[in-house]
């Protein structure tokens, strides 16, 4: 029920990189290559072996970043995201990557998703002294790994009992001056990709960004998978079982790029092949087919090729314009 209120908060893009000395720049790029996943901020952090550095900011990639403004953010290891919210989680506070400072260590933390138990795990955490700076569902995961602190405990194991707590759609990203950690939810509600690029490896939302760097893309993520990658290498670790894939069907649909690839499975054939489907099912008499938004295009293109009605050009969308679905408010969407 209070996920139903709290409506759909976080479906961002995430990026990171470890053992590559131009992190920092190669991060601005793949939050370049991610950014239809959201407009209304973005963020790096980065690890220069001193300690963590961050820079992040409301607007748009180019926006965050312009200028010099990627010199100070030294280091071989980054991890960044683009963010999109409904207006109830707007504000710089919220931007992301989140960086926690305490006497033993740094933490920086991305995230897409949404954590349907992040209000009970809130007043729980803050009835044993935590004290919450933003209203993202981020920063509880953040208070978990802390809480868990001290013992004989490593810190893979923390961040293991930490993301078991958790419920619901998520991909973490978590960089701290020992090495870069990777989590998928059980189910894997959100896109999430391992890739290399020389000797580095790379992590990001969509294979897009993959692209764009020149990496070439693994794997998925798994399901209830956690990867930490550090100087000695790659190893895989599990915090949970993994159920069921079940992918939101908002990424086939609309969010991700159709040059992306999820599981395998192209975005742009995929979206073909439903209006392949959808002809099949609905014969319709019309001159033209076309696609609207432009996220259906490749649905049009199949459901023309399959019903022979000529796919053309129907609206011209001003490019500089942005997503407008994504718009935070329906007034915004409007007015967009």
């Amino acid at each position: 029920m209070l996920a139903e209120l709290r409506g759909l908060n976080e479906e961002c893009g995430v990026f990171g990189i470890w053992g590559h000395e131009e992190a920092s720049q190669l991060t601005y790029y793949g939050l370049h290559a991610l950014q239809h996943r959201g407009q209304e901020g973005a963020g790096i952090a980065t690890k220069n072996g001193k300690g963590l550095l961050v820079k992040k900011g409301e607007g748009l990639v180019n926006e965050v970043f312009s200028g010099d403004s990627l010199k100070g953010l030294t280091g071989n290891s980054a991890i960044g995201q683009v963010r999109y919210t409904t207006e109830d989680g707007r504000g710089a506070e919220n931007v992301q990557p989140l960086v926690f400072r305490s006497t033993t260590g740094s933490m920086a933390i991305a995230h897409n998703g949404n954590l349907i138990n992040a209000q009970e795990l809130k007043e729980s955490l803050e009835k044993q002294g935590s004290i919450f700076q933003t209203t993202s569902d981020t920063e509880v995961l953040a208070h978990l790994i802390k809480k868990s602190a001290g013992g004989a405990l490593t810190q893979r194991d923390r961040v293991k009992k930490a993301l078991s707590m958790l419920k619901g759609a998520f991909a973490f990203v978590l960089l701290t001056e020992e090495g870069l950690m990777v989590a998928q939810d059980p189910n894997a509600m959100r896109p999430l990709s391992l890739g290399k690029l020389g000797d580095a490896w790379v992590v990001a939302s969509e294979t897009c960004a993959f692209d764009l760097i020149g990496a070439e893309t693994i794997r998925s993520v798994e399901p209830g998978e956690l990867i930490i990658i550090n100087n000695k290498g790659l190893q895989s670790d599990r915090f949970a079982e993994a159920g069921d894939r079940a992918m939101c069907s908002m990424e086939y649909v609309y969010f991700s790029r159709p040059d992306s690839d999820i599981d395998g499975i192209n975005i742009h054939m995929a979206r073909k092949r439903c209006g392949k489907q959808l002809a099949k099912e609905v014969q319709i008499e019309a001159d033209v087919v076309t696609g609207v938004p432009d996220s259906s295009i490749s649905a049009a293109i199949g459901f023309s090729e399959e019903s022979g009605i000529p796919y053309e050009l129907g609206l011209i969308k001003n490019r500089y314009v942005g997503r407008t679905f994504i718009q935070p408010t329906q007034a915004m969407r409007r007015e967009a």
